[in-house]
C-alpha cells in the first residue's frame, strides 16, 4: 500500500492528467494540479480542498515553471511524483506539416516536459527520492504515416528519459516513460491539430486520419485504469523503464520489437563488414 504522497500533474485539466489527479486524490495523495486555465480545475478542488492545490502553468512558459514548484513547496513540502503529461497531437503527413507546428510540438510535449523536470530535479535529489513520470506513447517507440511530427516529439522524450534514468539514479529518483495505446482521452479529438491534406498523401495518410476521427471517443483505455497502473509501476521495488498501456500498445511495440530484430539479424553481416581492414576483431 502507497504512503501518501504529493503528485505534481502537468495538463490536469482533461484526459489523462485529470484521471491521474482524481486518481491520487481518491488514494489520498497530496496533489498539485496544473493547467493553463486553472478554471478548469477547480471541481478536483472541491474533491479534497486541503489536499489540492491549482496552479496556472503553461509548460511551453519558462516563467511560469519555477512559481509552479515553489508554490508545491510551500504547500505540500515536497514533490514526490511529476507526471509531464501536458501535450497534444498533430496529424498530416511531413509535407503537409509547417515549420510553426513542428516548433510547436516539440515547444510542448518535448522541451516543456524536459523544463519541468529540471526544474523538479533540484527538489528531488534534495529529497534523495522521487519518481519522474514521462508520459510519452506507442509513437514514442514506433510511427505510422501521418504522425511523424507527434512521433518525433514522444521519440525526444524518450531519448531524453532513458538517459535520464541513468544519471538521476544514485539519487534514489525513478523515470518511468509510460506509453498508451488508445484510450479515452481527448488526443484524437480537440487535442490533435489537423494539417490540410495534400491529394499525393490521401493513399498513405487518408487511412490514419480516417481511424483518428473514427476512433474519438470509441477507444478502449480507461485513463482511470492507467493511472492505477502508473502508480503500481513506480511503487514496486523494480519500476520498469518504460510501461506500456493497453493490449494494443503491447502488441504493436512487441511487432516493432520482433521486427527490428528480424532485421538486425539480416543486415548483421553487412554492419559489421564495416571494419576497418585488418584490424582485430
Amino acid at each position: 500500500m502507497s504512503t501518501h504522497k504529493t503528485w505534481f500533474i502537468t495538463g490536469a485539466s482533461s484526459g489523462f492528467g485529470r484521471a491521474f489527479a482524481e486518481h491520487a486524490i481518491s488514494r489520498g495523495h497530496n496533489v498539485v494540479a496544473s493547467a493553463r486555465n486553472v478554471d478548469k480545475l477547480q471541481d478536483l478542488v472541491a474533491l479534497a480542498p486541503e489536499r489540492v492545490l491549482t496552479v496556472r502553468l503553461d509548460v511551453t512558459r519558462p516563467q511560469d515553471i519555477q512559481p509552479a514548484i515553489d508554490a508545491a513547496l510551500a504547500r505540500f513540502g515536497r514533490i514526490d511524483v511529476l507526471i509531464n503529461n501536458a501535450g497534444f497531437g498533430v496529424l498530416g503527413a511531413l509535407e503537409e506539416t509547417p515549420e510553426v507546428e513542428l516548433r510547436a510540438i516539440m515547444d510542448t510535449n518535448f522541451f516543456g516536459a524536459i523544463a519541468m523536470t529540471q526544474k523538479a530535479l533540484p527538489v528531488l535529489r534534495a529529497q534523495r527520492s522521487g519518481a519522474i513520470v514521462n508520459i510519452s506513447s506507442l509513437g514514442g517507440q514506433l510511427s505510422f504515416a501521418g504522425f511523424s511530427a507527434y512521433s518525433a516529439s514522444k521519440f525526444a522524450l524518450e531519448g531524453a528519459s532513458e538517459a535520464l534514468a541513468a544519471e538521476v539514479a544514485p539519487f534514489g529518483i525513478k523515470v518511468l516513460i509510460v506509453e498508451p495505446g488508445a484510450f479515452r482521452t481527448e488526443l484524437m479529438g480537440d487535442a490533435t491539430r489537423r494539417m490540410p491534406s495534400m491529394p499525393d498523401y490521401e493513399a498513405t495518410v487518408g487511412g490514419t486520419r480516417a481511424m483518428a476521427s473514427g476512433m474519438h471517443g470509441a477507444q478502449q483505455g480507461d485513463p482511470r485504469k492507467a493511472a492505477a497502473a502508473i502508480e503500481l509501476a513506480i511503487d514496486a521495488p523494480a519500476t520498469p523503464l518504460r510501461l506500456q498501456l493497453g493490449a494494443d500498445a503491447v502488441d504493436a511495440v512487441r511487432s516493432h520489437a520482433e521486427t527490428l530484430l528480424r532485421d538486425l539479424a539480416q543486415w548483421q553481416d553487412v554492419a559489421e563488414a564495416t571494419r576497418i581492414d585488418g584490424l582485430a576483431a
